[in-house]
């Protein structure tokens, strides 16, 4: 959104609301409210929608969940944007100005990603760790059934130039830059390019990136100089029957423990991003990917239940197969609840395995032993385990 209000016309007076950090004024006067969201938060989007447009405001409707659902979306919304704004942001602007507007607007083909102007840092609002947010790529060059990425980009990644996202990213006064890209290392050697073109900043940086990325010993020796601290690595599951399940055979689960050790040696802590629920998991999966997880000393993970989200190929099939158990987008958050029959156990099962997982993982003897196995970055993996903990264990309890 920042980036977006950026490309606003001059004339416009922004307001940027996050709900993670702030309340929504409901008596704000405006003329126009944009609203993003993921699937999981469509309802709450809607009832946000129908209490500024009982006040004769004009509600315009963008982001994953009304690309993926436009014509749900189109029904409690004035305009809504499907795939990418810019471009169209401004047109839809000119067009109210004038008095009339379309219903939808869609890019006929991607936008460039050239001359786009800083994000407005005077619109963050969050202080998690973080100093700045910054996007360098866009979309990720993969298939995988249960992504949305592919369905929102059409499997097309971008790039922006590297001279201006190295502008952008030395004008930030922090000293801890996250990278939001959906795969910072789908183009290895733009990747390499840019870490050279940021090194003189002397930032610390994060971003997620494929397996590939560990099996690159220049990619990651740049990316160690340039102030990498840690890689989020979309390993999934360990096994590689899922793996081929899902069109992600190109992780090779064999590969793993050597890649996640190569990581290390260059002094980047690992982030593994891991998902439950797929059709060749059996109730072993839990203890057997937390034995690994521990073995291979990952400094921290991310545990999701598998959540076929609607548009994706892992929907179509398993809505074919008459295994989608809720509609309710409210419950695909991908960690409270279990939307679709498992093939090798039941929901419940499912539910409570990755409850085991969370709480394994963040235990106090867990936490020892894989951060004894691999020290990396200790000096902050260590609190952000405790942290992590903690509010998993003020979730659980809720």
């Amino acid at each position: 959104m920042p980036y977006l209000a950026a490309q606003t016309p001059p004339g416009w007076d922004v307001i940027h609301v996050d709900e993670e950090a702030e309340e929504i004024n409901w008596d704000i006067e405006a003329d126009v409210v944009g609203i993003t969201f993921h699937t999981p938060s469509a309802y709450h989007a809607y009832e946000i929608a129908a209490r500024f447009k009982l006040r004769g405001i004009c509600v315009v409707m963008g982001g994953p969940h009304v690309t993926l659902l436009p014509e749900e979306a189109g029904q409690h919304a004035d305009v809504i944007f499907i795939g990418e704004a810019e471009g169209l942001w401004e047109e839809f602007l000119k067009s109210f100005e004038e008095g009339s507007y379309q219903h939808i607007y869609q890019q006929t083909s991607a936008p460039s990603l050239e001359n786009i102007p800083m994000a407005r840092k005077d619109l963050f609002h969050r202080h998690d760790h973080t100093n700045g947010v910054i996007f360098a790529t866009r979309g990720c060059p993969h298939e995988c059934d249960f992504c949305t990425i592919a369905v929102m980009y059409c499997r097309k990644l971008r790039k922006r130039p590297i001279a201006e996202v190295a502008a952008e990213y030395a004008s930030f006064n922090g000293k801890i830059i996250i990278f939001w890209d959906d795969n910072i290392s789908a183009d290895l050697k733009y990747a390499k390019e840019l870490f050279h073109a940021i090194t003189p900043f002397r930032k610390w940086w994060s971003s997620q990136a494929s397996i590939h990325a560990g099996r690159d010993d220049e990619f990651l020796e740049a990316a160690a100089q340039s102030g990498c601290k840690q890689l989020f690595l979309g390993l999934e599951s360990i096994s590689q029957q899922s793996m081929a399940g899902v069109n992600k055979g190109f992780n090779r689960v064999e590969d793993y423990f050597q890649i996640i050790e190569h990581i290390h040696s260059h002094g980047i802590a690992v982030q593994a991003g891991i998902v439950f629920g797929f059709d060749h998991d059996t109730p072993e999966i839990f203890k057997n990917t937390l034995d690994f997880l521990e073995e291979a000393g990952v400094q921290n993970a991310t545990f999701n239940i598998l959540t076929p989200f609607p548009g994706t190929p892992l929907f179509r099939r398993m809505e074919a197969e008459g295994r989608i158990l809720s509609r309710d987008w409210r419950k695909y958050n991908s960690r409270r609840d279990v939307v679709y029959q498992p093939k090798q156990m039941s929901a419940e099962e499912l539910l409570a395995g990755f409850q085991y997982a969370n709480e394994r993982f963040y235990s106090s003897p867990s936490i020892a032993k894989r951060l004894s196995q691999s020290p990396v970055q200790l000096w902050w993996t260590l609190p952000l385990n405790l942290a992590y903990g903690y509010r998993w264990r003020k979730t659980a309890h809720k």
